[in-house]
This record gives C-alpha cells, structure tokens and sequence, in this order.
C-alpha cells in the first residue's frame, strides 16, 4: 500500500537510528514475517503475563521482558523490509495491522483478567483503540497518510508506560483518587479511554475538513458534461 509514514513520537529520531542499526546486523535468515510473528507471541505473553501480576509480583518483570520482545519484533519487521528492498506494502500494511489488533486485545484480555482493572474498563479502552485504528486505517487509504503517533506518543512510549505501571501495581495497586479508593488501572483506564476518543473525534474532524477540501463538490455544469 503507496503510503507516507508520519511519526512524531518523543523517541521517533532516536529509535529510527537504533532500528536501521540493529536490521542491518539481524541475520539473514531472519525474515520481516518471523519479526512479526515474535511480536504477536510476545503480546499474548505479556497478556499472560500481567493477568498473573495479582498471584506472583514477580510476573511484572516477565511482562515487561515480554513487551521488549515486542517491541524488537514489531519495531524491526518492517525496517528490516526497507533495509534489504525486500518490501511488500500491501502485504505488509494488512498483516502488520492484524497482529496489532490481536495483539492489544490479548493485552488487555490480560488486564481484564489480572483482578487489578475492572474488566469493563479494559473492554471500553479496547473499543476506543479500535476506534483510533480504524480512523487511522481509513485515512491513510484516503489521504495516503499514517500517522503513528499522536501528542508526541507513539507505540515505543505506550510500551514504557505500560511497563512502569505493571511495575507500580505489583507494588501496590490502589490510589486515592478524589477521596475514593481505586485501582490505579482503573484510574489509568479511564483516563487511555478518554485521551483514545479524543485522538478519534480530533483526527476525524481534521481528516474530514482536508478529504472535504480535497474534493469539492462537483458544480452542475462540470455534472452535466461528465454525462
């Protein structure tokens, strides 16, 4: 798929460099489809992983050893691609995209399942990824754009902050929030869920005014001569 990448993470730059480096010292035998099925794996490990925080503290360090590994499979697949000339758009857009979304939805299957969020909060944060997906899907079909990140955070700073707050919870999972005591999944929930819809209802109205922009109404004349 003919499109152009927009990243603008804090540690887009940064990373961009170490990716380059590592793709161009990865083995050859280790193919952009063998990066992307470990990032899948790794995902529902860490869903794993987190769902057993409650049980065994030490389980967050395995979540996070988990989210490494996906960030090195999913980060990696298609730089490794581009490096060798190897790409495949269509192929690689659909695939990379599928394994993002079984991915999220193992991850906060685990969350749901941890005792430390309420599962109807996991349900409303995965319902508004998918929403922030699916308008980031179509514009990037309609205006041959796809943005990776929003508000300077990207996917390789959502890992970090999923990573320090297993951490907090396996220590202590409550926070008093307005006199009440919560769970600070939660608490964190609620507010990804708000700043999700957010992304989506900004995004929405700034890509609808551009296609508008872009193609105007045709006036009668120009119908009737088409005709």
């Amino acid at each position: 798929m003919d499109h152009v990448r927009e990243h603008r993470s804090v540690l887009a730059r940064a990373e961009k460099r170490l990716l380059v480096s590592l793709a161009a010292r990865l083995p050859a035998a280790i193919t952009s489809d063998h990066l992307t099925a470990l990032a899948l794996v790794a995902m529902v490990g860490a869903g794993a992983a987190f769902a057993a925080i409650q049980a065994a503290w030490w389980s967050a360090g395995l979540f996070i050893l988990a989210l490494a590994v996906n960030w090195f499979g999913d980060s990696l697949d298609g730089t490794v691609a581009r490096v060798r000339n190897r790409q495949r758009p269509r192929y690689g857009y659909y695939v990379d995209h599928v394994v993002d979304l079984a991915g999220t939805t193992a991850l906060l299957a685990g969350m749901a399942a941890s005792g430390l969020m309420t599962p109807a909060i996991s349900i409303a944060m995965l319902a508004a990824y998918c929403l922030v997906a699916a308008e980031s899907y179509l514009a990037t079909h309609s205006l041959g754009v796809f943005r990776i990140s929003f508000a300077g955070i990207g996917p390789t700073e959502l890992r970090i902050l999923l990573a320090i707050g297993a951490v907090v919870v396996s220590i202590d999972p409550w926070v008093d929030f307005a006199g009440q005591r919560l769970l600070l999944l939660d608490v964190s929930g609620i507010v990804a869920t708000v700043g999700l819809l957010t992304a989506f209802v900004v995004s929405a109205i700034r890509n609808t005014r551009t296609l508008y922009a872009a193609d105007p109404v045709p006036r009668s004349g120009e119908c009737e001569r088409a005709a």
